[in-house]
């Protein structure tokens, strides 16, 4: 399947579905429907052509799906009557030949897949298969599990959303903003993992970055005027500019040692543009926060350019919003180029004494990383290299393990 038809596919999958369950009131089982429907369009419409309206198209097989999947659970007389009314529905000309209502669902089905009443990580998944049009198997390798097993949790977000009697409704004026603020953790979560994958073989998996960007594009133009949805899709504009030049020959190059002139000059300039026409509008949130330091890492052209001291500044800021163990450890760095890595080195064993980090495997794997970059700095080959190594058999992404373990090696 083209790119072009891949993208339709995934900008009408929201609109299809959001079109199913409001007719049918049963989110889990046009949910299906509608993966189906994306399905026949996939195998159909390469040799076939795009129908002139693929969105109704799409609606009227979803439908047909949607009468098959109630059809089948005869047990229950309330479906049977949902059934009737379906073929009813179907086999009227007018409603077969008329035009699809013109409704953006977008928000409120991200709003749907990102109930409190899920995990995070069924959050993430959920809001990949429904608004974001990926089948189950994609999702799974994506996130490197298995096809069943993705399928399995898939199946249990949507009974759990069913057990807390969550609608196919905007949110009201008392949960709207926790809401929407789950949905832009969620799409902060899919960019990251696509950005940085934490286990397999590839440091990147870039269907997952190109999926979290438009599914905030969408986000935006649902909320116009959002400074903190603005500025997460800065965010991951500025971020996916150095996409191309974190690897070379599929190993890793970390920051200081890019070629810059390999980032992407549109992505940089979008995001700054973004980022910059919200900055002075009111307090920044933690998304514009690191929007403004990947922006200032991006106006330097060289990094000796790099303005450390503001990139410190910023994240002392981030730090008081999201005390988190990454956005601590980010802070030492900053430290440690702007002030020398002396500096550094006693804040991060501040830190370490302070927020007890090795509670949590996965800032165990970054604190030695950062200790051994730091002592990297000050001569202290020795050590730098035990931690390097140290750090790399905590990481379950073989290119990021490649890496450090080459940083030990060239230490001796």
């Amino acid at each position: 399947m083209n790119r072009e038809l891949e993208h339709l596919l995934r900008t009408e999958a929201p609109q299809v579905l959001g079109a199913l369950v409001r007719r049918f009131g049963r989110f889990d089982v046009a949910e299906d429907a509608v993966q189906e429907a994306l399905l026949a369009a996939s195998r159909s419409w390469p040799d076939e052509g795009v129908p002139e309206n693929p969105r109704s198209w799409l609606i009227r097989v979803g439908y047909r799906r949607m009468v098959d999947l109630i059809r089948s659970d005869q047990a229950r007389h309330r479906r049977e009557r949902e059934v009737g009314a379906a073929e009813s529905a179907m086999q009227a000309p007018e409603r077969r030949a008329g035009p699809v209502r013109e409704t953006d669902d977008s928000l409120t089905l991200l709003l749907l897949c990102c109930h409190p009443a899920l995990e995070p990580a069924s959050q993430v998944a959920l809001t990949l298969r429904a608004v974001g049009g990926l089948t189950t198997a994609e999702i799974a390798r994506a996130h490197g599990t298995t096809e069943s097993t993705m399928g399995a949790r898939i199946s249990r977000a949507k009974q759990r959303l069913a057990r807390a009697g969550a609608r196919f409704a905007p949110p009201t004026d008392a949960d709207r903003d926790g809401r929407i603020a789950a949905v832009m953790r969620v799409l902060y979560l899919v960019f990251n993992e696509g950005y940085t994958a934490t286990a397999g073989d590839r440091l990147a998996r870039v269907d997952l970055t190109r999926e979290a960007i438009r599914l905030t594009r969408m986000l935006c133009a649902a909320l116009p005027g959002d400074a903190e949805a603005t500025g997460l899709l800065a965010l991951m504009l500025l971020t996916e500019s150095r996409r191309t030049a974190r690897t070379d020959g599929g190993d890793l190059v970390p920051l200081h040692e890019q070629d810059r002139t390999r980032w992407d000059r549109d992505l940089i300039a979008e995001g700054t543009a973004l980022i910059d026409g919200v900055w002075n509008r009111d307090r920044p949130g933690p998304y514009q926060i690191q929007a403004a330091i990947a922006a200032v890492h991006a106006a330097a052209s060289s990094p000796d350019e790099t303005e450390w001291a503001q990139i410190a500044v910023l994240y002392l800021w981030l730090e008081r919003l999201t005390p988190t163990a990454p956005v601590r450890l980010s802070r030492v760095v900053a430290v440690a180029h702007a002030y020398g890595p002396a500096r550094g080195l006693a804040l991060l064993d501040d830190l370490v004494r302070r927020h007890r980090l090795d509670l949590d495997p996965l800032a165990v794997q970054r604190e030695h990383a950062v200790r051994a970059h730091l002592l990297q700095m000050t001569g202290d080959t020795a050590r730098a290299a035990d931690l390097y190594r140290r750090a790399a058999d905590l990481t379950g992404n073989e290119v990021e393990k490649r890496y450090l373990l080459g940083k030990a090696d060239g230490l001796g």
